[in-house]
């Protein structure tokens, strides 16, 4: 089936590979898209920090999922429209599961981050190319508030899945968590470590789709979802078309309805041709 509504973008391993950047043609398809009154979104899981200047250089006037889901951008006000941040006592219990276990921990706030001190090059590699972190001794992490996000990362836990659940076990308050080995970003190819992200409760990625039908009328099921990693997966069970690049995550290829070309190759550009003419 072609000629779908709007699309809910992946940046990272996506739209983006490498240090590559934004691929011109990939931005041309995504601007045709829009001219032809297509809807186009990102949803991904970057910080408003991170995300803001690829927006910038998209250029695109629809919202944009931040945080995984947690918050939404406007390109046209320039900030936040929506912003959920973690309950005291959710935070409370982070902090004490990342100090019991010993695991590097970063807080996001919309434009700030706070990290504990790195202890050996490994952990100093994981914080490389952060926008806004400040390294603050672990005790003066507590004092932080607004946060979006908590991000702590191992190399003791045996999968990214082992950590996030025993972290769901200590912290038992409703929360949204993503996980991954750090090895999943081009950035971080050889690191051993496992990274789980604590969000406030949200549906994830799928609530791009929740945002396109309330200010657009455009229901999921007129919706293309391109991914490649499990944080994608909200948004690819909700949309009607789910595409997977052939070198994402496994369960992201076996959650999608396709599989395309490699993430941020021109297979974007012809499938954003093909879906959404």
């Amino acid at each position: 089936m072609s000629g779908y509504d709007a699309v809910l973008i992946d940046l990272d391993g996506t739209l983006i590979e490498g240090a590559e950047g934004l691929r011109s043609e990939n931005v041309a398809a995504l601007r045709a898209a829009e001219a032809r009154g297509k809807k186009v979104m990102i949803a991904t899981g970057r910080s408003t920090a991170s995300a803001r200047p690829v927006l910038e250089q998209l250029e695109l006037s629809t919202p944009a999922v931040v945080f995984n889901g947690a918050a939404v951008w406007c390109p046209k006000r320039t900030r936040l429209i929506e912003e959920r941040i973690l309950s005291s006592r959710t935070l409370e219990r982070s902090l004490a599961f990342a100090a019991e276990h010993d695991l590097l921990t970063i807080l996001m706030a919309s434009e700030r981050k706070w990290a504990s001190p790195p202890r050996d090059p490994a952990e100093a590699r994981a914080l490389q190319g952060l926008r806004g972190l400040e390294v603050v001794p672990r005790e003066l992490l507590a004092a932080q508030e607004f946060i979006v996000r908590v991000t702590m990362f191992s190399a003791t836990h045996s999968a990214s899945v082992a950590l996030m659940e025993a972290a769901e076990a200590h912290i038992r308050q409703p929360v949204y968590t993503t996980h991954f080995p750090l090895s999943v970003l081009h950035a971080h190819r050889e690191s051993p470590m496992s990274v789980i992200d604590i969000h406030p409760p949200c549906r994830g990625k799928a609530e791009g789709l929740r945002v396109l039908r309330d200010l657009y009328g455009i229901e999921p099921e007129r919706v293309v979802a391109i991914g490649d990693a499990t944080n994608d997966l909200p948004m690819f069970a909700a949309a009607g078309l789910a595409l997977a690049t052939e070198d994402g995550m496994d369960e992201a290829k076996a959650a999608a309805h396709h599989i395309i070309g490699p993430g941020g190759s021109t297979a974007i550009a012809r499938a954003i041709e093909q879906y959404l003419a």
